[in-house]
Order: C-alpha cells, then sequence, then structure tokens
C-alpha cells in the first residue's frame, strides 16, 4: 500500500469480533410457513368474511406515476353519502373510511361510488339472530347464495382506443398556445374586473 503527499497514516482494525455483529437470516423458510399458517387461521377465523377490506382505487401521486390506479386508504363521506353508507355501517360491513380524504375530480368519485355500489350489489349480512333480523340485514334466498372472499379488483386505469386518424381539428389545435392564453386569462382576470368596472364608471359619469 503506497502513501503519497501529507495525508493521515492508515490505522487499520482488522481484529475486531466481526462475528458478533453478523446478522444471519437461517430462520427465514420457517418464517415464511409461520407466516403462511397464521394467515390460514386467520382466514378460518373470519369465517365468510372477505379476507381483506374494500378500499378505494386513487390515483398514484405525481405526473410520473399517476397513469397508475393503486388502493387508496379509505373511501370518503361524500363518495359513502351518494350510495347511502352510513359511516358507522361501512366499519361494520368491511369498509374503510377516511374522513381527511377529499374527492378533486368528478371522474375519481363517479369510480369509487360506482365501485361502492358494486360491493353492496354482492354484499350479503348474515342476521346474528335469524329469527328477529336487524334492518340493513339480508334475508330470504340471499342468505344461500353463493358467497365468494375475493375482492374487487380494481378498474383498469385508462380505456383503450381503437387506433384512428388523427382529425383537422386535432392537427391544427395549438396545445402551447392554448395553455398561455388560458394561464394569461386567469392571472389578470382581477385585474381586466377592475379595468371594466372603472370604464363602466366612467361612462356613467359621463352620461350625468
Amino acid at each position: 500500500m503506497g502513501f503519497a503527499h501529507n495525508n493521515v497514516l492508515h490505522s487499520n482494525h482488522f481484529r475486531k469480533d466481526w462475528q458478533r455483529r453478523v446478522r444471519t437470516w437461517f430462520d427465514q423458510p420457517g418464517r415464511k410457513l409461520r407466516r403462511r399458517n397464521a394467515r390460514k387461521t386467520k382466514a378460518a377465523a373470519l369465517g365468510v368474511r372477505p379476507l381483506t377490506l374494500l378500499r378505494p382505487a386513487v390515483r398514484a401521486q405525481t405526473v410520473r406515476y399517476n397513469r397508475k390506479v393503486r388502493e387508496g386508504r379509505g373511501f370518503t363521506l361524500a363518495e359513502l353519502k351518494e350510495v347511502g353508507i352510513n359511516r358507522k355501517e361501512a366499519l361494520g360491513v368491511g369498509i374503510v373510511v377516511d374522513h381527511r380524504r377529499r374527492n378533486l375530480s368528478e371522474e375519481g368519485k363517479k369510480l369509487n361510488v360506482e365501485r361502492l355500489k358494486a360491493y353492496k350489489a354482492k354484499l350479503i349480512v348474515f342476521p346474528r339472530n335469524a329469527k328477529k333480523p336487524k334492518k340493513g340485514d339480508s334475508t330470504g334466498a340471499d342468505l344461500e347464495a353463493e358467497t365468494t372472499r375475493t375482492h374487487l379488483p380494481l378498474p383498469a386505469p385508462y380505456i383503450h382506443e381503437a387506433p384512428r386518424k388523427i382529425t383537422d381539428n386535432e392537427r391544427s389545435f395549438e396545445a402551447f398556445k392554448t395553455l398561455r392564453v388560458a394561464r394569461a386569462d386567469a392571472r389578470y382576470e382581477g385585474v381586466r374586473k377592475i379595468r371594466a368596472a372603472k370604464k363602466e364608471e366612467e361612462e356613467a359619469n359621463k352620461k350625468k
């Protein structure tokens, strides 16, 4: 090992008790089996309930990932209201509620409302007492219907379109110019309103 310039001399520590600091992973196969058995036990204890709770379909964050659809934390209160499900009732039938989330688009809200309606149509609520079913409990033929424990799949992130020719309107459309004009209109909206109000006031004074 060569040394150059006015640097600190090496002080290599080769006699440390490194065996004490090594992390082994020999119990990985055993842990895998243990986790699998725990999942089986939990599934058996749940009875006929779905294995997972129902969560909304949301877009991933940032421009880079927002083309993907993933499961969100919970449904908004507006989405539940649209379907006619109470907040407390939702927690009892396996629907997760997130009171902090807000609907920022009509498309996203509509998607999750349809998701809730599809879940509600398939939902079977077994009464605690078969002789005295409560409001909202399933009755009659619904109780004998075949049950499934799989959750609703996420919708497709976008609808595929068949290839077609570009129209003349699309060819002549100037996207950059349209965006700049819209941005300028939004920016100078207040100033233009004040200017228009002043002009009206001046014209009114002239007429007097």
